[in-house]
């Protein structure tokens, strides 16, 4: 099979799990871009951006008439999620050097420090959805309830922009454990975190002078954004608790990936 056949299929699939598990559908997207269509990790944190916003605005369309998108959560989470996004992609990540770290003849690059953070927050992510045992409930709003949202938006937020993934593998967990939101629910409503964190994060490329392909870009987004429809049919076929323990297995399953793939080859 054609290489560039390969890509586009990857294309599809990482749609199908936007509409099946909301945002997560990110988690595919960074790797893919890097591993399978040779884009350096750098600027495929910029496409990965742009194909996230564009497949989740199609996903919020869809899941917000089915009435499963909880505004009055996303709000006090988004607002500091944005700030952390925009800081980090237009003053941090232009700044950090190339050579992170040397001990000896080791050195550890700003590429594979990228896909190793974003390695270890997927793992913590997985564990905490699979070994969960709460049911679904509201937690009480209270002042701590909401600085808690508010600080986890900002650590999102910061987080999201620097591995270029949308961050769904972080905002889904806090609504679920945190917001304490059903997990259709939470998928849902993080996609319009994602939808604006992910653009507002591209803007800043953009602003930056990141060099873009849009043709490439383009369609590999127009494919994600036909799968996303796929994703959709088939959530409705999941149970909430089910779906969060595909949730887990997927990132576990992705963390092995890339752990292999930048440390073992």
């Amino acid at each position: 099979m054609p290489a560039e056949l390969v890509i586009y299929v990857f294309a599809i699939v990482i749609g199908i799990f936007f509409g099946l598990l909301g945002g997560s559908g990110s988690l595919l997207t960074l790797p893919i871009l890097v591993y399978v269509a040779n884009l350096s990790p750098s600027i495929a944190t910029t496409y990965s951006l742009f194909t996230v916003g564009v497949t989740s605005l199609v996903g919020l369309l869809s899941y917000y008439r089915r009435g499963l998108v909880h505004l009055p959560a996303a709000i006090p989470f988004a607002l500091p999620s944005f700030i952390g996004a925009f800081t980090v992609r237009k003053f941090l990540y232009p700044i950090l050097p190339d050579s992170l770290l040397s001990i000896g003849t080791f050195t550890l690059y700003k590429p594979t420090a990228i896909m190793l953070l974003f390695n270890v927050l997927m793992f913590v992510a997985a564990i905490s959805m699979v070994i969960s045992t709460k049911n679904d409930e509201w937690l009480q709003k209270n002042k701590l309830y909401k600085y808690r949202v508010w600080f986890s938006g900002l650590f999102v937020g910061i987080l999201t922009s620097l591995v270029g993934a949308g961050g769904s593998f972080l905002i889904i967990p806090a609504l679920v454990f945190l917001v304490r939101l059903p997990m259709k629910l939470a998928i849902g409503t993080s996609l319009s975190i994602v939808c604006l964190n992910s653009f507002i994060g591209f803007s800043s490329d953009l602003y930056n002078g990141t060099p873009i392909e849009w043709q490439f870009l383009a369609f590999f987004s127009a494919l994600s954004v036909t799968g996303i429809f796929i994703g959709v049919y088939l959530s409705n076929t999941f149970s909430g608790i089910r779906l969060r323990k595909v949730f887990g297995y997927v990132l576990v399953c992705m963390s092995f990936a890339i752990l292999m793939k930048e440390v073992l080859f």
